[in-house]
């Protein structure tokens, strides 16, 4: 056997995976296969060139909107400006506008658009379906009933909140598991359970808002919406904090979560040990989303479009991890641009842009999925 056949097996699956939209990996139309990079001592690297590509082409565009966020606004600066700022001159006005308003608030946005398209990719593999977000199934609106207990009811800082979102998203994920898990967990019993107890949650949020205090419950309103507005360092920290500790450990495991992808069946036959892999990624998912939403508040939908997009566009097999991180940050980022100056002078939480994006293209999936059903 030659080398390059040996390297052609060792990159193809040896059992035809199922993506989310339910049909098999390999035979997928316009599917482009991986390929394997040999490195020195032994190991090997998944690439995929379509992938790359598409990579680079988000990672060009963010750039784009980290300058045009940091150089347009009612106060227009130059980049050469901004530049100084950012290593360490410039005028002092510069130095507010850039370091205390708009940087906080793009780095915000980076942040949470990356987390949740990471969490959307772990739980839309898990599910083997494109609802399965955690907007759809519960879980930010779990993390924002923990939040919004802290803010209403106990009272504390925004560690405590962020505390609270955390708890909050796990005991929802705890328990959207637990009542999907009989007979085994799947697909469609994971989404239909999960927003069943989303839908349940929401009502206990709309009641804690009523029973609060007036400025209270109209904090906690605007706060629900999903915003990025007055975001500052202290929001930025432990977002990537989050990030830098959970990214890694999505990326480790992937892997075993390529693995879930074609069937618990099929991943034991392979030596992936199902529930504790499973119980891994699902926390990571969770923590990724309640970070989020402690961050910036319950932002609807970028889970759910960020996954399936770059499916799309790299036309590559796989959870695609990092192409869902990048632009599920890129969204999130534009969409705040757009919130901000594009409907100019009504400036409009970025969660009511996304809400409005996300649901027709929900409403579209929704559709598609039921012709493919029925056609």
């Amino acid at each position: 056997m030659n080398s390059s056949t040996a390297v052609e097996q060792t990159a193809a699956p040896t059992t035809p995976a199922t993506t989310p939209d339910g049909t098999p990996d390999g035979t997928r139309p316009g599917a482009v296969p991986l390929r394997a990079l040999r490195l020195p001592g032994g190991l090997s690297l998944r690439w995929h060139r379509r992938a790359t590509v598409v990579c680079t082409v988000i990672l060009l565009a963010l750039v784009g909107a980290a300058v045009w966020s940091l150089t347009a606004g009612d106060y227009p600066m130059p980049v050469s400006d901004v530049v100084d700022v950012l290593t360490g001159g410039g005028r002092r006005a510069d130095r507010y506008i850039v370091m205390e308003v708009r940087l906080p608030r793009l780095l915000t946005a980076l942040l949470v658009g990356a987390a949740l398209g990471l969490a959307g990719s772990l739980f839309q593999t898990l599910a083997r379906n494109p609802l399965g977000s955690p907007d759809v199934i519960g879980f930010t609106v779990g993390s924002a009933t923990g939040a919004l207990a802290v803010i209403l009811v106990i009272g504390g800082s925004a560690a405590a909140v962020a505390g609270g979102a955390v708890v909050g998203g796990m005991l929802t994920s705890v328990l959207v598991y637990l009542l999907a898990r009989r007979g085994g967990t799947q697909g469609y019993r994971l989404v239909l359970v999960g927003i069943g107890v989303s839908s349940l949650l929401s009502s206990l949020n709309a009641y804690l808002i009523a029973r609060a205090s007036f400025s209270d419950a109209q904090s906690a309103a605007v706060w629900l919406t999903g915003s990025l507005n007055a975001r500052g360092w202290e929001h930025c920290g432990p977002m990537a904090a989050a990030l830098l500790l959970l990214l890694p450990a999505a990326v480790l495991l992937g892997r075993p979560l390529r693995m879930l992808e074609m069937g618990d069946d099929a991943a034991s036959s392979l030596g992936v040990r199902t529930e504790r892999a499973r119980v891994w990624l699902v926390l990571i998912g969770v923590g990724l989303t309640a970070a989020a939403t402690a961050a910036a508040g319950p932002i609807p939908f970028v889970a759910l479009i960020a996954p399936q997009a770059v499916r799309r566009l790299t036309r590559a097999t796989g959870p695609n991890l990092i192409g869902s991180t990048l632009l599920g940050a890129l969204l999130l980022a534009l969409s705040d641009l757009a919130a901000q100056r594009l409907l100019a002078p009504t400036q409009l939480p970025v969660g009511v842009l996304t809400g409005v994006v996300g649901g027709c293209y929900l409403v579209w999936l929704i559709v598609g999925q039921w012709r493919s059903k029925r056609g």
